[in-house]
């Protein structure tokens, strides 16, 4: 399988859009724009790791609203958006990747389905962009006076992500430098390589208005309602020196079992955001048969569950974890175990809940054999 990663360009000042600062960090229902374009890529499990380029001035406002995602460490654009896409894939060399998804900070919207065509164009072509045919007559103007009718017939609405083949773009920046080119399909084009379109989706715009933002907003109103997911896991105890619960290692003479790092709590948790959306269970996304997933981070599994709440226009809005153990004790880690859940989902501390109990010896976990995890999550789906 190829290894796809993808870049973020989030280095803009946004002066078309005005205020104090950049439109990525203005507020879309309670978070960043640049948030919701990042757990939708996050939550990819074809995206083998993300990285965002930023402007120097914004490192705290993109803390802030990269928090708990699993992420590459940002990195400092250039004078223009070109510059920025190159220095972004400069960076992204030394991970070696086969190919590259390139999209704008400020596209909060864009959809699995988008970028599974993105990039299984790839599999032919050198480049590959989403894109929307041109449905509105176009004219040519001068002095507020309409000059001519121009002809539609093959015109189409750039979107992003663009997907490349990792050598070759890198190459055509490389050759492109000093030129003023619009977007990476065009830098690739400057170079010759050949660029594929793939069906966009009308939700997949751009903010660069106010008035953008206000569409956007549009989608997070309405009534809504409530709805809740359960999960449930059991790993069994296993020679090593720590268990990993809620994200938090923790010293003991056992280790626990499992393919990934047996994060148990995280497991049951992450199957209780996938219940709420009806999204099938944790096997269903990463299957314990693909070696891919040996020794992964559990972090990454909620991310992934998280995301595709995010991508209905969805907030999660309470979660609660119990551990059903004898050993170890949770007491002493619970507030590391809740600050950690709520990086990873963006929650504050008072909505996210971690308990312990026991079974007084009775069962599997009386016995010391293993850890058992139960997990509610509340979530908010917009009417």
């Amino acid at each position: 399988m190829a290894k796809t990663v993808a870049l973020v360009v989030a280095a803009g000042r946004g002066r078309r859009f005005g205020g104090d600062i950049p439109k990525q960090y203005h507020d879309l229902a309670g978070r960043p724009v640049l948030r919701h374009s990042l757990a939708r890529l996050a939550a990819d499990p074809s995206i083998a790791a993300t990285r965002v380029v930023i402007h120097p001035d914004d490192q705290e406002l993109y803390q802030a609203a990269a928090k708990g995602l699993a992420l590459l460490e940002p990195v400092f654009g250039g004078e223009s958006r070109q510059d920025s896409v190159r220095l972004g894939l400069e960076s992204l060399a030394a991970l070696a990747p086969d190919q590259v998804l390139i999209h704008d900070g400020a596209r909060p919207f864009v959809d699995c389905g988008t970028i599974a065509r993105v990039i299984a164009a790839l599999a032919d072509h050198d480049g590959a962009l989403p894109a929307i045919a041109v449905a509105d007559t176009l004219k040519r103007g001068s002095d507020g006076l309409v000059q001519t009718t121009i002809d539609r017939t093959g015109l189409w609405r750039a979107q992003t992500p663009q997907g490349f083949r990792f050598g070759p773009i890198l190459a055509a920046h490389h050759q492109a430098v000093g030129q003023e080119l619009t977007d990476d399909a065009a830098v690739a084009e400057h170079a010759g390589l050949g660029v594929a379109l793939v069906a966009g989706s009308e939700d997949n715009f751009k903010i660069t208005s106010t008035e953008d933002l206000s569409r956007a907003q549009g989608r997070f109103s309405g009534q809504g309602y409530t709805v809740c997911g359960n999960g449930y896991d059991v790993h069994r105890f296993a020679p090593g020196t720590k268990v990993w619960l809620c994200g938090v290692p923790i010293a003991h003479d056992q280790g626990l079992e499992g393919h990934s790092d047996a994060d148990v709590a995280l497991h049951a948790l992450t199957d209780a955001v996938l219940g709420t959306i009806g999204a099938g269970d944790i096997g269903a996304h990463f299957p314990p048969s693909d070696p891919q997933w040996r020794g992964a981070s559990s972090d990454r599994f909620l991310a992934h569950a998280a995301g595709l709440v995010d991508g209905l226009g969805a907030r999660i809005v309470h979660v609660d974890v119990t551990l059903i153990c004898e050993r170890p004790k949770i007491g002493p880690h619970r507030p590391a175990m809740r600050a950690r859940i709520g990086e990873i989902l963006g929650l504050p501390m008072d909505r996210v809940s971690v308990k312990a109990t026991t079974t007084e010896g009775l069962g599997f976990t009386g016995r010391g054999e293993g850890i058992a995890a139960q997990a509610t999550a509340s979530v908010w789906l917009p009417g």
